[in-house]
Parts: structure tokens; C-alpha cells; sequence
């Protein structure tokens, strides 16, 4: 074989080709490497898909084909699963409902006006007791009709609202010289007597009261029956006030304050005219009559 002589200047020439060659090599085995890389896939708590490519090539169109039926099979599984996991809210519904013109026990609204008469408010409605404001507790309170009558009664409070109401404007003169004005409202005490059978002979009706269990006063029935007196469950269409009477008062119409009775417990049918309740024995005048004397 014949032998060939290289010269410096080939052997460098040689050498740089070979590093050519070698960088050439190198960078295409790199580029390989990197056309082979895949997309990532990156997801948010919201199922919110991001593609993230790490190296952009020619062969990027396989990849993209792959991550794009990735992003299809999550979005169709977020999509189901959104659908199953959420529901149409419960409709609520509502009504709004105007007050009824009858005040009810609660939530009433007191009047201010009765027939065209400007009523007094309960806050300014002065008030005289003997033994100061009775509080009695309405779930256990009786009203007993009991003396000359042929069926004896026991009114519960619950009984009393379910008798027939009525209202009516009545003003209160005391003998103070002070007075006031309210819508009054409850049963006729001549429907409830009606059904207790008032005896013949039978001339007045007398009123115990929780301050005074004994008679605090007197009213002739005539009266009672002639003017159809109530007993009040209300004033000025609220639930009667402790310190006004409640459960009950008498509305002794054209009569002075005394003979309106507050907290009544009990009802005596008598014919003993002669009766006087606590301030006819101090000497008011049994009758009591507005217009009449205030003593005896």
C-alpha cells in the first residue's frame, strides 16, 4: 500500500472537519431528543386546561393530536361531573300579606282612630288601682258565672276569645275629673249570662276582682242588659294591658271608672241590692252614673 503523506496543514484541515462533523452529530442527536419530548398537561382546580409545549417542531402536530384528545376526554369528564354534582336550587316561595284589619293577639297594631273618633294611646290612658297592677297568667285564668243562674260557668280565656266580639267606643271619666277615650272590644256579658240561665229574681250582677275577691263593685242587670255592656279583652284593638285589666275588665258605658272593674276573676248573679263594692263603702254613690252624683 502505497503510504500517503500528510502535511501539517492537512492534519489541521482533517481535524477541524472531524469536530465539524462531531457538533453536527451532537446537535442532531439533540434535536431528535427534543422532537420526541411530549406536551404538558397542566390542570387547575377548575378544571381548566393549559397546554405548556416544552420544545416547538415539526413533529409537534403528533403531540398536539394526543394532548388535544387528552383535553377533550377531561373536559368531557368535568363537564359530567359538574352536570352530576350540581342541582337547580329549591324555589322558595314567598308572599307578602297585607295586615289584617282585625288585630290578632300578636304582632297587632294599635289603633288610633274608632267611627271617626281620635282614640287615646294606651301609654297615656291614666290608671287607679287598689292593690296596684295584677299580673295574671291567661293559661291558667278562669272567669266563674256562678249565684242565680241554673248552669253555673267556667270561662277559660281561650273560651272568652272564641265568643262572639265585640267593639265599641267608650270613654272612661273618673271622678278625678280626668278621662280618656278607646276602643273597647270583647263578648256581651248578656250572651254569656243567656247561657249560664239567669234565675228569676235575679237583680245585679257583682264583680270579684283579683284585687278584691270579695265584690269590688256592682251593676244592676237592666243596665247591663239594656246598653249591652261587654267585658273588654282589647283596648283600642291590642291584647288588654296588665295594668288596664287584662285578662278582662267591664266597659261600664256612661258610668264613672270605678264601676269598670279590672281584673276580673268572677261573676255573682244576686238580688241583694243593697251590696256595695270598695269604693261605694267609702262613700261613692252606688249607681255611679256620670251624669249623676259622685257620692252617696
Amino acid at each position: 500500500m502505497k503510504r500517503i503523506k500528510l502535511s501539517r496543514k492537512n492534519i489541521y484541515a482533517i481535524t477541524l472537519m472531524l469536530v465539524v462533523l462531531v457538533l453536527l452529530v451532537t446537535q442532531a442527536c439533540a434535536s431528535s431528543s427534543a422532537s420526541t419530548s411530549t406536551t404538558t398537561l397542566t390542570t387547575t382546580p377548575a378544571s381548566t386546561v393549559t397546554l405548556i409545549p416544552s420544545v416547538t417542531t415539526t413533529s409537534m402536530s403528533t403531540t398536539t393530536i394526543t394532548a388535544t384528545s387528552a383535553i377533550t376526554s377531561i373536559s368531557t369528564s368535568t363537564a359530567a361531573l359538574i352536570s352530576t354534582s350540581t342541582s337547580t336550587p329549591t324555589s322558595i316561595s314567598t308572599s307578602t300579606s297585607t295586615p289584617n284589619s282585625t288585630p290578632t293577639a300578636t304582632g297587632a297594631v294599635e289603633a288610633t282612630e274608632f267611627q271617626g273618633t281620635k282614640l287615646t294611646p294606651i301609654k297615656d290612658q291614666l290608671l287607679n288601682a287598689i292593690e296596684g297592677t295584677q299580673n295574671i297568667d291567661p293559661t291558667t285564668y278562669s272567669l266563674t258565672i256562678d249565684g242565680l243562674v241554673n248552669h253555673p260557668l267556667t270561662l277559660s280565656y281561650a273560651d272568652l276569645e272564641a265568643l262572639p266580639q265585640i267593639s265599641e267606643l267608650g270613654t272612661l271619666e273618673c271622678v278625678e275629673g280626668w278621662s280618656y277615650t278607646a276602643e273597647w272590644t270583647g263578648p256581651s256579658l248578656s250572651a254569656i249570662f243567656a247561657q249560664a240561665g239567669v234565675q228569676p229574681g235575679a237583680l245585679i250582677a257583682i264583680f270579684n276582682t283579683a284585687d278584691d275577691p270579695d265584690g269590688f263593685t256592682s251593676l244592676d242587670l237592666s243596665y247591663i242588659n239594656s246598653n249591652n255592656i261587654i267585658i273588654a279583652l282589647k283596648d283600642n284593638g291590642v291584647t288588654l294591658p296588665a295594668a288596664n285589666g287584662f285578662p278582662v275588665r267591664v266597659v261600664a258605658i256612661g258610668k264613672y271608672g270605678y264601676k269598670w272593674a279590672k281584673w276580673v276573676t268572677g261573676i255573682e248573679i244576686s238580688s241583694n241590692t243593697s251590696f256595695l263594692g270598695y269604693w261605694e263603702s267609702n262613700g261613692y254613690n252606688n249607681n255611679g252614673d256620670v251624669n249623676g252624683p259622685a257620692g252617696q
